[in-house]
C-alpha cells in the first residue's frame, strides 16, 4: 500500500467516524428513550460492525458524541465571535447548546453512569461551557450590546430552564421564541 492509498484509507475512515458521530448525535437527539446502537448503524446507513469498529461500546460512542458538542460549544462561541456580533453570537450559541442539551436526551442514563463513574469530567465541561459564554458576554459588554451584571451562571440556568420547558427538536419554535426573549432581556435597557 502506498502513502497516499493510506491517507485515503484513513481520511475515509474519518469521514466515516464523523458521520456516524453526526448521525448519532441526531438519533439521541430525536430519541425519546436510549436508541440501540444497531438504530444507530442503521441510520447511519452502515453495519454494526462498522460503528463497533469506531465504537466498541456504547459508552465510547456516547463519550465521543458527548465531548463533540462541547468542542462544538466552546469552539463556536470563538468562531461566531469572529464572524457576528456579540448579540447574534449569543443567539447563535443558544441553538448549539440546545442541540447540545437535546442530543444528551438520547443518552441520559449512559451519561449519568459515566459521570458518577468519574469516566466524563462534568466538572471540567461546565467549567468550559462558562468560559464560553463568559467570552461571548464580555465581549458585549465591551461594546455595550449586552448588560453588566449578568453572569455566565445566570445565562446557563435560563438556558437549561428554556429547554427544559420547550425540549427541541419537538418544541423547537417555542424554544426559539423563548430564547429570543431570553436574549431581549441580556440587552441594557
Amino acid at each position: 500500500m502506498t502513502d497516499d492509498e493510506a491517507r485515503g484509507l484513513r481520511a475515509d475512515a474519518t469521514r466515516n467516524r464523523n458521520q456516524l458521530l453526526e448521525v448519532a448525535t441526531r438519533v439521541f437527539a430525536s430519541a425519546e428513550a436510549e436508541p440501540s446502537m444497531r438504530a444507530i448503524a442503521r441510520e447511519a446507513g452502515v453495519g454494526i460492525a462498522t460503528l463497533y469498529r469506531h465504537f466498541p461500546t456504547r459508552e465510547s460512542l456516547v463519550d465521543a458524541v458527548y465531548r463533540d458538542q462541547v468542542t462544538r460549544l466552546t469552539d463556536g462561541a470563538r468562531e461566531l465571535l469572529a464572524e457576528l456580533d456579540p448579540p447574534a453570537a449569543l443567539r447563535r450559541w443558544m441553538d448549539l447548546f440546545g442541540t447540545w442539551i437535546a442530543a444528551k436526551n438520547g443518552m441520559l442514563d449512559t451519561l449519568h453512569t459515566m459521570v458518577d463513574s468519574g469516566e466524563l469530567p462534568h466538572g471540567q465541561t461546565r467549567t468550559a461551557l462558562l468560559a464560553a459564554i463568559d467570552a461571548i458576554l464580555d465581549a458585549g459588554r465591551a461594546t455595550g450590546e449586552l448588560r453588566a451584571g449578568v453572569t455566565a451562571e445566570d445565562v446557563a440556568a435560563a438556558l437549561i430552564g428554556v429547554f427544559t420547558v420547550a425540549p427541541t427538536p419537538r418544541h423547537a419554535a417555542r424554544a426559539g421564541r423563548l430564547l429570543d426573549i431570553l436574549l431581549d432581556g441580556l440587552r441594557p435597557r
